[in-house]
C-alpha cells in the first residue's frame, strides 16, 4: 500500500479547519481536536516506519475526529451568536419602549 499522504493532507486541513473556527475554545471540540491532533502525529511516525495501512486507519480517525471538533465548535458559535441575537433584541425593545415608540 502507498503513503496515505492524500488522506494526511485532509486529515491535516480539517485539523486546521477546526483550529481556525475556535475549537480550541470549546471543551467537546478541543477534546476532539486534541485526539485528531494525536492520530495524525501517530499515522506520521508509522508512515516513517513504513506502516501504511496504519496510518490510513489513523488518518480516517483523525479526519472524523476533526471533522467532529469543527462541528461542535460551529455549534457552540451559533449557540453564542443565537443568545446575543435574543439580547440584542431585547436591548433595542427596551431602548424603544424608553423613546415611546413601543406601547
Amino acid at each position: 500500500m502507498p503513503p496515505p499522504t492524500q488522506r494526511l493532507a485532509d486529515a491535516q486541513s480539517a485539523e486546521r479547519s477546526a483550529r481556525e473556527v475556535g475549537a480550541e475554545s470549546v471543551p467537546a471540540a478541543r477534546l476532539s481536536l486534541n485526539l485528531a491532533h494525536e492520530q495524525i502525529t501517530q499515522a506520521q511516525t508509522v508512515m516513517a516506519d513504513g506502516d501504511n495501512r496504519s496510518a490510513d486507519s489513523l488518518l480516517v480517525r483523525a479526519k472524523a475526529d476533526a471533522e467532529l471538533a469543527l462541528a461542535q465548535a460551529r455549534a457552540q458559535n451559533a449557540s453564542v451568536s443565537g443568545q446575543k441575537a435574543v439580547e440584542d433584541s431585547a436591548a433595542q425593545k427596551a431602548t424603544n419602549a424608553g423613546q415611546g415608540a413601543v406601547k
